[in-house]
């Protein structure tokens, strides 16, 4: 009998552990259980990862910035390529960077409204969701000139609250596509490796993650974007990717 519960027990436990490392290695968390899946959310335009297109086109995205030093130097290599991007930014560094939440808007990019603070979806009431989202909308449009019509959480992790509140604001929410999440982000992952992820697995309608503060992505991209161009493709918004068909 004893035997049999260990062996009930070792069996708990690893199913335990193995949705575990489902749910931490999935590209995009959800924090409340939403109950449909990614077909779903695409198809009811709830939610975008990527835009099927026969249009050589990908969409270039960057995250958490403006950066004092960083945006304006990815600023220079796409000018150089004549590559158009979107940069999800956050509140907070807008204020604190306005001159390059400028830049940004006056050189044709998109900008876009990734929270004001960073801070977790899943941890947040629906009142401080709303904040963080208002907030962020209200200071690039004052900073701009531009209202965002884009919105990206931190870190992927959308809830029902989350989609609900987005809606309400006549936002669209985007993710990017699972094969071109670049982790630049990471201190160990090498320049070499964040150039090889986006040119392998570049196809139509890609949406790339990056992050506009690091400053081995400036030389990854001084990198992909020759060889990219060279095999036909074009850089272009989220927004514009959004109508390549229309």
């Amino acid at each position: 009998m004893k035997m049999k519960m260990k062996w009930l027990w070792f069996g708990f436990f690893m199913i335990l552990g193995i949705s575990s490392i489902r749910l931490f290695n999935h590209p995009n968390i959800y924090a409340d259980g939403p109950p449909h899946d990614r077909k779903y959310y695409e198809k009811h335009h709830k939610i975008t990862w990527e835009k099927p297109t026969q249009k050589k086109w990908i969409a270039l995205t960057f995250d958490d910035g403006p950066s004092s030093n960083v945006t304006q130097e990815i600023l220079q290599v796409l000018q150089q390529y004549q590559a158009k991007a979107t940069f999800f930014c956050l509140g907070y560094k807008v204020q604190r960077y306005p001159e390059i939440a400028r830049q940004v808007v006056s050189e044709g990019h998109e900008i876009a409204n990734h929270t004001f603070h960073h801070k977790s979806m899943n941890n947040l009431s629906k009142r401080k969701l709303e904040s963080e989202i208002e907030m962020t909308q209200k200071v690039i449009f004052q900073t701009t000139g531009m209202q965002p019509k884009l919105f990206r959480p931190p870190e992927g992790v959308y809830t029902n609250q989350l989609i609900e509140t987005v809606q309400k604001h006549q936002l669209q929410l985007i993710m990017w596509s699972w094969d071109q999440d670049t982790k630049d982000w990471s201190k160990k992952r090498r320049k070499s490796v964040i150039v090889n992820k986006v040119i392998k697995n570049a196809s139509n309608g890609d949406i790339v993650l990056f992050h506009d503060t690091q400053r081995k992505t400036v030389l990854a991209l001084k990198e992909i974007l020759p060889e990219l161009k060279k095999q036909g493709y074009q850089f272009v918004t989220v927004s514009q990717l959004l109508h390549a068909n229309d």
